[in-house]
């Protein structure tokens, strides 16, 4: 089965209380969704975050910018309170 986000209309996405303060992250990971929207904002490109974070999938990033798509004004808020934290 899909992790999905408590919606259930992000495969592949999922939160979870206590891991990142709750933020969607790529599903087994913890790595949020506006950190990838983010570093791809500031110029690295699918290859780079890849090699980055090794345990990423093709899918894995599919799905974030999915996620990303369908929950703009969420990401944009998460990325706002990291960048002033």
């Amino acid at each position: 089965m899909e992790s999905q986000d408590k919606t259930g209309a992000s495969p592949g996405i999922e939160r979870k209380a206590g891991v990142m303060g709750g933020d969607p992250c790529i599903a087994g990971t913890r790595i949020p969704v506006w950190l990838l929207v983010q570093a791809r904002r500031l110029g690295s490109n699918e290859a780079e975050l890849r090699k980055a974070y090794p345990q990423l999938r093709a899918e894995d990033l599919t799905n974030a910018w999915a996620y990303y798509r369908s929950n703009r004004d969420e990401i944009e808020q998460q990325i706002t309170v990291n960048e002033n934290a």
